[in-house]
């Protein structure tokens, strides 16, 4: 009867509302790619000015959210959670409005913002203090999983919507999605935070602590090139596919599905990535709880580099595109569990969502690299080839560098007053 108990008390109401959250706003934000093509085509812009305001959101993203997981744990995870949704909400409305790419890349900062705070760092350090430690992992690994379920509908939605309202009707559509958000957080209590001189007190000697220990300095390394791979995928994929993929036989499955056109092959090729993802996360979650995290973060970006060498060098067909996709789907976000368990494991939860954030930072960074490089290696060179291969080597240093974390949890000691 206990075993019972417990295995269900993994599905709390945090759990499950935290997944809510973040599977609507992930929706929103992996359609990003697929508003390329019709948002350049209108203004004429070339490929690489739709992708800078991609790439400022990434990094707005990553800017934001060490800034909004401190602002949780010192006024609340509920608060910053509205303030990263209306940020998100605004930002949308407004980018409707732009008819200029240096309009459209300084409003992509407050939707770089809402990301953060309706996001991974703040979410999953709620999720990580309300679940038991011997399921913490797979918590977690579930909570980014709903992302993964958000990127499943994210894309066809944005794709189906296009096909009857400008995408300006479709960016404010998605603000109101956005909002939507809001209505499940009164019932969305995670255990208390700290007092707040007890915040006050230690968090800097912690920050101090996490900056000059190693350990910490290789995961902020590591996670740059998942930032990379899945920022440039996200925002280029679609039209890469669209450009580049062999013609779909009118008598294929894909063909009787309602995949007509390598336009529409693009936006699903995100869905299915996505739909892989849900079981790739959720495994990443619960391998973690029985397997060192450092060894399996290792592994899948070890996996992650040959998938996209040996997809690159092969003819890409409709086939290989839906192999790919679901492949690289399944290492997509497992990192995330992975890379934030690891944190909560050697750091403690206290102060998770600042030094996660930290860490996401260096992803995000990635993600400007791989989003801004990608647009402007195609104006120059007509091809993706240049990043796709970028994308492998970062991918490998990653799979190297986190080999030597020290895997095990450290004691802050405050100094003596």
């Amino acid at each position: 009867m206990a075993r019972s108990v417990s295995n269900a008390s993994i599905f709390t109401p945090v759990l499950v509302m935290g997944s809510i959250i973040l599977m609507l706003g992930f929706a929103v934000r992996a359609s990003f790619g697929v508003f390329q093509i019709p948002i350049a085509a209108e203004f004429d812009w070339p490929r690489s000015e739709f992708s800078l305001a991609i790439a400022i959101q990434n990094l707005a993203w990553g800017i934001g959210q060490p800034l909004f997981g401190a602002l949780a744990e010192r006024l609340g995870d509920r608060r910053a959670i509205i303030l990263g949704a209306l940020c998100y909400a605004g930002g949308l409305v407004l980018s409707s409005f732009a008819i200029t790419p240096l309009q459209h890349q300084m409003l992509e900062i407050f939707v770089g913002f809402g990301i953060a705070g309706t996001g991974f760092g703040v979410i999953l350090a709620v999720v990580g203090r309300a679940s038991r430690p011997e399921k913490r992992s797979l918590s977690l690994g579930i909570a980014t999983a709903a992302g993964s379920a958000g990127q499943v509908i994210g894309a066809p939605i944005a794709q189906a919507l296009l096909a009857h309202y400008p995408w300006q009707t479709v960016f404010v559509i998605f603000a109101v999605v956005i909002l939507s958000a809001l209505l499940v957080l009164p019932f969305m209590r995670a255990p208390a935070q700290a007092d707040r001189a007890a915040l006050e007190q230690s968090m800097g000697t912690v920050l101090r602590h996490a900056l000059r220990d190693p350990s910490f300095r290789l995961i902020f390394l590591g996670f740059f090139s998942c930032g990379y791979q899945l920022a440039f995928l996200t925002a280029h994929f679609p039209a890469f596919v669209t450009e580049v993929c062999g013609a779909i036989d009118p008598a294929s499955l894909l063909a009787k599905l309602g995949v007509g056109s390598t336009a529409a092959l693009g936006a699903v090729a995100i869905s299915l990535i996505g739909l892989a993802n849900i079981v790739g996360t959720i495994t990443a979650g619960w391998l973690g709880n029985r397997y060192s995290k450092k060894y399996l973060l290792a592994g899948i970006y070890a996996a992650r580099t040959i998938v996209a060498a040996v997809f690159i060098l092969l003819p890409m067909t409709p086939l290989s595109v839906v192999v790919f996709s679901l492949t690289m789907g399944g290492l997509w976000l497992a990192t995330v569990p992975l890379t934030s368990g690891l944190v909560a494991h050697i750091y403690g939860l206290r102060y998770m969502g600042t030094l996660y954030g930290i860490v996401f930072f260096s992803h995000q960074l990635g993600g400007f690299l791989g989003v801004w490089l990608g647009g402007r290696l195609y104006d120059i060179y007509h091809s993706y080839t240049a990043v796709w291969w970028i994308g492998v080597g970062v991918g490998a240093f990653s799979a190297l560098v986190h080999l030597p974390v020290r895997e095990a949890p450290t004691v802050f000691q405050p100094k003596s007053v």
